[in-house]
């Protein structure tokens, strides 16, 4: 049975848990994670036969134009084979009873998603989404999710029900969003854990039906907006209100922190495995000679962790996580503060997956991607409008009123005009895609007959861009570790996520750059 196809958002609730009842809980994770990686490796196999298969080769080679007779072809080729969602569940069902403590303690219902799941990390293999599949550890595997709220894992009575087991939320009643999910009709149930100061904590999400609560100030207005997405900041053009607004603002680094950790991690790492390093040597520096760390030695080793070592990355993964979280939590300011001006959006169409190749680091510390996806779903679910156009025709970046391009650099901040203008290089390419047109075409015409309109709400953008880098400099205040409280830097609630699909809703635990660290 499908889902059904309506909108639906996330309300996330921590949850009480004692000993023995945690003790419960991972016995069945560790079933649950064992029959995913066992439909995996199923799925995989069945997967591979079908794209080694004659049918497949000869499908493939039908033109594209001819849709219905590509897709029967490609579609005989994965029933020779039995690779499908349901033949995957059936398979599933057989592994779960065959082992019998599987099948113990995991129901019915959830040993069907745990098979979806498996299924679909094989498909983007098979789509070429993905390079690979991962078959989980303990450590990684950190969900459980039931198939309808009527059995196995489900909400009843205000906790969370599974088998023998019953847990009690913790619910604060003053909370709207918290009010509202709790009062929508609840599709399904998901049960997760995560790693916060070295200790495991215990949520419930309820994916109910409808649209997420919205707060007061967070509303959305009519409008069009024009984007424009760089690396560290996005600007954006509406009809009375332009800004440039910064990625991740003030966004503590930690950099020597996490620089000493590591350094303590690899110390540790030596002394605990002196056979798998090459010995040291000597080596020139300049004039003078000095003693060099011998490498890993090649091939598959054996690795001793240290009390010390695991102290350390214990560490380095909440300070991680908690300048992640921050971050999270800046760039939804933005995404909200942009929505306030207009929910029609017109946006090059970049690729933060083209970026991440050469700016890696920026990339993981500003989360450009996040407030892309964010900022589309949310308008997308108020019923807004996005139209992401090819870079390629437009060339904002380099085109002037009068229509000539001319290319610039990326140290190159500022657009200088020939008609004489004078702006910010990314508010005024904000400001163009407000003009391009569903053919993916730049109307020159009314972009430079409205520019004299316009040109004040990108001055006073600008300016501010100004003062905040002013104010920013001369306080430069970073916020110690130490003041950074679990509550404030959890990550956030995930009440307002709005719709997800199943897989999107499952990647979050799937990498380490997902939204929970």
């Amino acid at each position: 049975m499908s889902r059904k196809k309506t909108p639906s958002f996330i309300t996330e609730i921590p949850l009480i848990v004692d000993s023995a009842q945690e003790a419960e809980l991972l016995s069945k994770f560790e079933a649950a994670r064992q029959l995913y990686n066992a439909s995996l490796g199923e799925a995989m196999t069945r997967m591979n036969l079908v794209r080694n298969s004659e049918a497949f080769k000869i499908a493939k080679k039908i033109p594209r134009v001819n849709k219905k007779e590509r897709s029967l072809a490609f579609s005989a080729a994965r029933q020779a084979y039995r690779y499908s969602d349901y033949d995957l569940q059936s398979y599933a069902t057989i592994v779960a009873n065959s082992s019998k403590w599987i099948a113990d303690k995991i129901d019915s219902n959830t040993q069907q998603t745990i098979a979806k799941r498996a299924f679909l990390a094989s498909e983007r293999v098979m789509f070429g989404r993905a390079k690979k599949v991962r078959f989980k550890v303990p450590s990684r595997f950190r969900s459980v999710e039931g198939k309808t709220n009527k059995q196995g894992l489900r909400w009843k009575d205000n906790q969370l029900v599974w088998g023998s087991l019953k847990l009690r939320p913790i619910i604060d009643e003053s909370n709207p969003v918290l009010k509202h999910g709790l009062q929508s009709p609840i599709k399904y149930v998901r049960l997760l854990w995560r790693e916060l100061n070295g200790k495991r904590r215990w949520y419930v999400q309820l994916i109910a039906e409808g649209v997420p609560y919205q707060k007061e100030k967070n509303y959305v207005s009519d409008g069009l907006i024009g984007l424009d997405l760089n690396i560290s900041n996005i600007a954006f053009v509406g009809d009375k209100k332009a800004g440039l607004l910064p990625f991740a603002e003030k966004v503590p680094t930690y950099e020597q922190e996490i620089a000493a950790l590591q350094r303590k991690i690899q110390r540790s790492q030596r002394a605990s495995n002196p056979d798998n390093y090459e010995p040291d040597f000597q080596a020139k520096k300049g004039r003078r000679t000095v003693t060099k760390k011998g490498k890993v030695k090649k091939g598959k080793r054996q690795w001793k962790r240290s009390s010390n070592y695991k102290k350390a990355a214990q560490k380095k993964r909440e300070i991680q996580r908690k300048k992640a979280a921050y971050a999270k939590t800046q760039n939804r300011k933005i995404v909200n503060e942009i929505l306030r001006h207009g929910k029609d959006i017109k946006t090059e169409n970049v690729s933060v997956k083209g970026w991440q190749k050469r700016y890696g680091k920026a990339i993981s510390a500003k989360s450009p991607g996040f407030v892309q996806s964010e900022l589309i779903r949310k308008a997308e679910n108020a019923d807004g409008i996005v139209h992401r156009f090819s870079t390629q025709k437009t060339a904002l970046s380099q085109t002037h009123l009068d229509g000539s391009r001319s290319k610039k650099t990326l140290s190159e901040r500022v657009h200088y005009d020939a008609t004489g203008i004078k702006m910010h290089r990314d508010l005024f390419s904000a400001y163009l895609s407000r003009y391009v047109n569903q053919d993916d075409r730049l109307s020159l015409q009314d972009a430079t007959s409205q520019y004299p309109g316009s040109e004040s709400i990108l001055m006073d953008a600008w300016q501010e861009s100004k003062n905040r880098k002013q104010v920013g400099s001369s306080k430069s205040r970073l916020i110690p570790l130490e003041r950074l409280s679990n509550e404030m830097l959890m990550p956030d609630q995930i009440a307002n996520q709005g719709e997800k699909s199943e897989q999107d809703a499952l990647s979050g635990e799937q990498s380490p750059d997902s939204a929970y660290l």
